[in-house]
């Protein structure tokens, strides 16, 4: 498997033009993946700020580019019924001839599920519980089963997805590293999965491991998951401005930046350094996670420089 490079574009504190010229951008240059995080607030700094709604953003995207997969970093299960969010995946496959992933996890943000009247659960554990019903709902409708389900949470009755997945079936990623419910619900339904930790690779390492004795206990090859870690990104050939447009952007979102924040941050040949020891450990796509103003510089220079220094890399 080669090397694949996908851009997570924040939905806030950007005007439409400028978010989905971005996202133009980016397909345009040959990215394998394009991704929009699932908030209904902005979850980064003033909650007041502009903030552009996941699944229609997605549908638009679906318009105007032609190559890169389209999905969530990541779905909020708590916001939707998850048989609904399967006929919307499903329909944006159709929109994108076959480009759609659902990327899912559990919900964290509090605050936007208060304001919207969205019920929270009584803590993580019980969010991630649902999430798992949720993907026992959508993994069998994505491969054109008929389903019934009465559980706890969610109950369908005789559904099935017409049409079906452009592809036949349709992926899933879930985001998130809990060890116990989080990468058990990875080992028995994902086709993808973002580690959503500080791309650490002691830690990381550690959280593979975990993952892979969960696909051992549910009778899985972990070389069926394909393994994403998502950095913060930015690319110039000093690291003194690299750091500065970094801090730029997190202000420009109205968040202080943090001096103990570890971005990978300066010219090619120290990305392709910071890339090196993941390719090793399995990871085989790279999502960068990025806020408005979009860096064009860092999104040219990924794919167009570092990439290149990566061939070779993965046997």
């Amino acid at each position: 498997m080669s090397i694949k490079l996908g851009i997570a574009l924040w939905s806030q504190a950007s005007r439409w033009v400028d978010y989905q010229a971005a996202a133009v951008l980016v397909d345009q240059l040959g990215y394998d993946s394009l991704w929009t995080n699932d908030h209904l607030l902005a979850e980064v700094g003033d909650p007041t700020q502009v903030k552009f709604e996941a699944w229609i953003a997605l549908a638009a995207w679906a318009g105007v580019t032609k190559h890169a997969m389209l999905g969530h970093w990541v779905g909020a299960n708590t916001f939707r019924n998850p048989a609904i969010v399967a006929k919307m995946a499903v329909t944006l496959d159709h929109a994108s001839n076959g480009r759609a992933i659902l990327g899912i996890g559990g919900g964290w943000f509090e605050l936007e599920h208060r304001a919207f009247g969205i019920e929270f659960g009584s803590g993580d554990g019980q969010r991630l519980d649902w999430l798992d019903e949720a993907m026992s709902i959508v993994r069998p409708l994505f491969n054109g089963e008929t389903v019934t389900h009465h559980g706890p949470r969610y109950s369908v009755q005789d559904l099935t997805m017409y049409p079906p997945p452009v592809r036949g079936t349709l992926p899933i990623m879930i985001g998130g590293a809990g060890e116990r419910k989080t990468l058990r619900t990875v080992a028995k339904y994902a086709d993808m999965w973002d580690t959503g930790i500080s791309p650490n690779i002691d830690l990381v390492r550690h959280k593979l491991s975990v993952l892979e004795r969960h696909c051992e206990a549910v009778g899985r090859d972990i070389s069926e998951i394909e393994l994403i870690i998502s950095p913060s990104i930015y690319i110039r050939n000093d690291r003194a401005a690299a750091r500065a447009a970094y801090d730029a952007a997190l202000i420009n979102n109205r968040s202080t930046p943090d001096p103990e924040a570890t971005p990978w941050i300066g010219p090619p040949e120290a990305i392709a350094e910071h890339m090196r020891p993941f390719i090793e450990l399995g990871f085989r796509h790279f999502i960068v996670d990025l806020p408005s103003p979009y860096d064009r510089e860092t999104i040219e220079r990924w794919i167009g420089e570092v990439k290149p220094l990566l061939v070779g890399s993965v046997e």
